[in-house]
């Protein structure tokens, strides 16, 4: 089983969507009992609480489901449990290397960084922003990436 762990600030907003959008995706190419999908903040501020209501209503719309989501903080044996962990943005990536370190069985990356023609690395935070819309699309093409770079590298 493969592992995979989003994280952003507040574990409301961005990640929640990642979590869900992936699990839609794992679902679509019955890879439910190859793959694993989670979400986590850097912060603590959410903690027990779901998905921002920008990202429920976003993820309503698009009939993607986010059943059982709830914040949680990422913790250090997450590095232990996952073979991925996916951060949103610059500042998600260097608050988890704090906590976690490196690691030579889990792949630390931005989830823009699977999307070589996208420029801005970073997905903007739409719980500052308000713009849902554009981070559905960047984090449902990074979701895809993502998914492919799991089932080459593991033959799936």
């Amino acid at each position: 089983m493969k592992r995979v762990l989003f994280v952003c600030l507040g574990n409301i907003c961005r990640s929640p969507m990642a979590e869900a959008i992936f699990r839609d995706l794992i679902k679509r190419e019955g890879l439910e009992k190859e793959v694993e999908v989670d979400s986590a903040g850097t912060g603590d501020w959410h903690i027990g609480h779901p998905p921002h209501h920008g990202t429920r209503a976003l993820l309503e719309r698009k009939g993607i489901s986010y059943e059982g989501i709830k914040a949680r903080q990422i913790v250090k044996d997450d590095v232990k449990d996952f073979q991925y962990i996916i951060a949103m943005d610059e500042s998600n990536m260097e608050n988890m290397m704090k906590i976690y370190g490196k690691s030579d069985s889990t792949y630390y990356g931005r989830l823009l960084d699977l999307i070589p023609s996208c420029s801005n690395k970073n997905v903007p935070d739409p719980y500052f922003t308000g713009n849902f819309d554009e981070v559905y699309e960047l984090v449902s093409a990074g979701c895809e990436q993502l998914l492919k770079k799991i089932k080459k590298e593991h033959q799936l």
